[in-house]
């Protein structure tokens, strides 16, 4: 299993930090769509180092079009050298619709035609075939000498889907090369929902197995040495829970633990803006599932056990509430 890292917002530090990571041993650096663009992160992220494997995870599909998708994905696969990957999400319809003004139907559905369009255009670009993709959201039909793209060695970026519920799951498995675990995930979720979701995706494709398909995602850790370490990590971490599990439609996790009531609670402290009552919600069992909990050298060993067998690369999800420092003995004890 590869140990990445999740680039920080802080768009000065993008070059720098990547740099130091691949120095220490991360395999990977991935970046997240908030408050900057993170293609542009990915592409400083790129020039700065020679061997780090760098995605977006995830960049907002439903906020573009598959030619602006196309575009940057072809262009980074080539400055990068082949080691970018296009992570991508659907995000939730009041963020398409009200923040980006873009149209939101049938997410799933509009998701898999994103990709196969995303795919017709690349290989209109690296293997001269005529573009001619009708869909029922998407039509691409035009695609002239002098906005081509020349090929490249390298080639497409594979494209890697997050998702959560088993529908977009599913199309991940159909279309997609690799799957984002959700961050507001039991291994247990995963194992029961996720896995058969994306075994019936690779079906429809005409794949019988998970071969040459990339399971990978984040991992909440929480770390501390001392007790007032501990007790800061642990409020930092229930804080993100309780976060995630605001949103209606992750409520299909907490069902399955049997603590679906919990959810519409969450909803309703967040629309009073109540957030730091929220985390009170989330109890310690929660954390068991949700979290590696323990110092950085028993964090990095249950990484391992805990998710070794399932994810082929991970990345750790340290909400800050824990010391930066002791993320090189995660590191090292994870080895």
């Amino acid at each position: 299993m590869k140990i990445d890292f999740t680039l920080s917002d802080d768009i000065a530090s993008t070059s720098t930090t990547a740099a130091r990571v691949e120095k220490e041993g991360y395999a990977g650096a991935w970046v997240g769509e908030t408050r900057h663009d993170p293609f542009m992160q990915c592409l400083q992220a790129a020039t700065a180092t020679s061997s780090l494997t760098v995605g977006t995870s995830i960049a907002i599909a439903f906020g573009r079009t598959p030619m602006t998708l196309a575009n940057l994905g072809y262009d980074l696969a080539q400055y990068s050298e082949g080691r970018f990957v296009l992570g991508l999400g659907s995000q939730i319809k009041p963020h398409i619709e009200k923040r980006f003004s873009m149209p939101w139907s049938h997410p799933a559905a509009r998701m898999r035609e994103l990709i196969l369009a995303i795919r017709a255009i690349w290989d209109c670009w690296q293997n001269g075939t005529k573009l001619d993709f009708r869909g029922d959201f998407y039509t691409h039909t035009l695609m002239t000498p002098f906005f081509t793209p020349k090929p490249h060695s390298f080639g497409p970026p594979p494209i890697y889907l997050a998702g959560v519920g088993p529908g977009m799951t599913e199309v991940a498995g159909e279309v997609a090369d690799g799957f984002l675990v959700h961050p507001f995930s039991t291994m247990r979720y995963v194992e029961e929902v996720t896995i058969p979701a994306l075994l019936r995706g690779r079906a429809k494709a005409g794949k019988t197995d998970l071969e040459d398909f990339t399971i990978c995602g984040p991992s909440f850790v929480t770390i501390g040495r001392t007790a007032q370490e501990m007790d800061r990590a642990v409020a930092a971490t229930k804080k993100q829970i309780a976060f995630y599990g605001s949103t209606p439609a992750y409520r299909a996790v907490f069902d399955m633990h049997g603590w679906g009531e919990v959810q519409p609670e969450l909803t309703a402290l967040s629309k009073q803006g109540r957030w730091d009552d929220m985390a009170d919600l989330v109890t310690d069992e929660m954390m068991a599932e949700f979290s590696v909990v323990g110092t950085p050298e028993e964090v990095g060993r249950a990484l391992g056990e805990k998710i070794g067998g399932v994810y082929a690369r991970t990345t750790l999800y340290d909400s800050g509430g824990s010391d930066p420092a002791h993320w090189p003995a995660v590191l090292d004890a994870a080895r």
